[in-house]
């Protein structure tokens, strides 16, 4: 996968839409091994309604959360509007091979012509540019778990949209600037309830994402009980 980096800010919608040109270069056919691991992680944190759908709210009907997994030909990840369904098939990913960011722009791969990338593509990229033992990123979403980890972990800047170059560039500042790599984790301050996690591959991006997010949950659930005197003997 190459990468053009020079640094360009795109304008557009706040929420729910690709916000870069979309190049398709050719269809291809993906490799079962790679389509079934990744639908496997996929459904596990559709389960947990960490990647789905808005089902009310000015966002109603737009999905959110995406998956990727690095190949020999760049890094294939779940197409946008893909969030609300349940189960995935070679019609619902990308494969892709060239990001620019100077101008804005994805080249990819699919099973058909209709298929369009991720919004967050650009994002994914930038963490396999920045370490070649990167093999999976995981973006879910999650309001309370957001909100706990916002600057306890490395955090993007507020004023940095999703999906766009500055987004991609500054995942590379905290590369620089912080224990990412260590932490493998990154709360998404200008993007309400994104998480993103990382790993050498699926099973390690995917767990350290559910150890986190069940952490955070588990504390929710301790801080209601006391709120409430504590749990209580049958």
């Amino acid at each position: 996968m190459r990468i053009n980096a020079t640094d360009h800010v795109s304008k557009g919608p706040k929420e729910g839409y690709y916000k870069f040109n979309p190049r398709f270069v050719e269809t291809c056919v993906f490799q079962a091994e790679t389509l079934s691991e990744l639908n496997r992680w996929r459904q596990c944190l559709f389960s947990c309604k960490l990647i789905g759908m808005y089902t009310a709210g000015e966002l109603k009907g737009v999905g959110y959360g995406n998956i990727s997994v690095r190949t020999p030909g760049g890094f294939m990840i779940t197409a946008t509007r893909t969030g609300g369904l349940e189960k995935l098939a070679a019609e619902h990913y990308a494969e892709i091979s060239r990001v620019d960011l100077e101008h804005n722009a994805v080249d990819f791969r699919a099973a058909t012509s209709a298929t369009m990338p991720s919004s967050e593509c650009m994002t994914h990229a930038m963490f396999y540019q920045a370490y070649p033992t990167i093999g999976a990123v995981i973006h879910v979403h999650s309001l309370d778990f957001w909100r706990r980890l916002l600057n306890q972990v490395p955090t993007t800047a507020s004023d940095v949209e999703y999906g766009t170059p500055s987004m991609a560039f500054d995942i590379l500042r905290l590369f620089r600037e912080t224990d990412l790599a260590a932490c493998k984790l990154v709360a998404m301050a200008g993007h309400e309830e994104g998480v993103i996690s990382f790993g050498r591959n699926l099973d390690e991006a995917g767990t350290i994402m559910l150890e986190a997010w069940r952490g955070v949950s588990w504390s929710a659930e301790a801080g209601k009980a006391v709120r409430r005197g504590g749990p209580r003997e049958a």
